[in-house]
């Protein structure tokens, strides 16, 4: 469960760094709104889930899906560039969240 938690803790860190894009200051409240939400639902996720995984394993796993995630928002709503180097290293980081889930 506490794996669970955590990859749904990644996804709502993917939602808060694209809330961030277009917060203006914090002036946009929808936006802002979305963000502390995001923010603070993908953190208690985090929190739940390192109290069974451990912490450093949690948090790099948080964090990648959260990279990879937000890379892969940049790129298919926001025209960032997907070059073949781009894709290798989320593939990498993708494989290296796996192994820490094999070892974990």
């Amino acid at each position: 469960m506490a794996w669970l938690i955590l990859i749904v803790g990644g996804m709502f860190e993917v939602g808060f760094t694209t809330a961030l894009r277009f917060v203006e200051g914090f002036r946009n409240l929808p936006w802002t709104i979305a963000f502390l939400a995001s923010v603070t639902i993908s953190m208690a996720c985090l929190e739940y889930a390192a109290r069974t995984i451990p912490m450093g394993t949690a948090y790099a796993v948080w964090g990648g899906i959260g990279a990879v995630g937000t890379v892969l928002v940049g790129i298919a709503l926001f025209d960032e560039p997907a070059g073949l180097v781009r894709v290798l290293l989320i593939f990498t980081i993708v494989a290296a969240i796996a192994g820490l889930k094999l070892v974990a």
